[in-house]
């Protein structure tokens, strides 16, 4: 199984980079391609900005990838409740191009926060929505308290949220 893997922050240490990959790497066989959003860089979209320039080529290639992948694994940051700007900013583009983005992929979809909710509040937003824009939701999981609970070297140190995530990448797989 082909996985795309990314965290939705441009941060060089994205927590939620950091728990996708390793969500990922727990998946039997799969050949896992790390996606940066650092790589993508884009105008803030407007109407008139997309009727002057068209759709730019790096969410064309946001797209590419998606669609050369069986499955996508994705860990939302969460910023003031809601998606990164970035990650926002490169999802509203490439809708422009192809409504649904998520291309009827396989998806696991995950979150974590340094805090105790662990990214709670994007986590669902992006549940309820990304159905809509051609995502197949095989499962959640959020990361409470980051740092309390993962390792870089380790992954989860926990083995209650271990075991959490395990499931879901369970009900990727299947």
């Amino acid at each position: 199984m082909k996985i795309l893997a990314f965290g939705a922050s441009t941060s060089s240490q994205s927590i939620n980079r950091k728990l996708a990959l390793y969500a990922a790497s727990l998946i039997s066989g799969a050949s896992v391609t790390a996606l940066d959003l650092r790589e993508y860089k884009l105008p803030i979209y407007s109407a008139d900005e997309e009727e002057a320039n068209g759709v730019p080529n790096d969410a064309k290639k946001f797209l590419e990838q998606i669609q050369s992948h069986d499955a996508v694994v994705l860990s939302l940051a969460e910023h003031n409740g809601s998606y990164s700007a970035a990650f926002k900013n490169l999802y509203d583009w490439a809708s422009r191009q192809e409504q649904k983005v998520w291309a009827g992929k396989p998806m696991l979809l995950l979150a974590t926060s340094p805090g105790g909710r662990g990214g709670a509040t994007v986590l669902a937003t992006a549940k309820e929505t990304f159905p809509r824009m051609g995502a197949d939701l095989k499962a959640t999981y959020s990361l409470p308290s980051f740092y309390d609970n993962f390792d870089d070297k380790k992954g989860i140190t926990d083995s209650m949220q271990l075991e959490f995530l395990r499931n879901a990448t369970e009900k990727l797989e299947a």
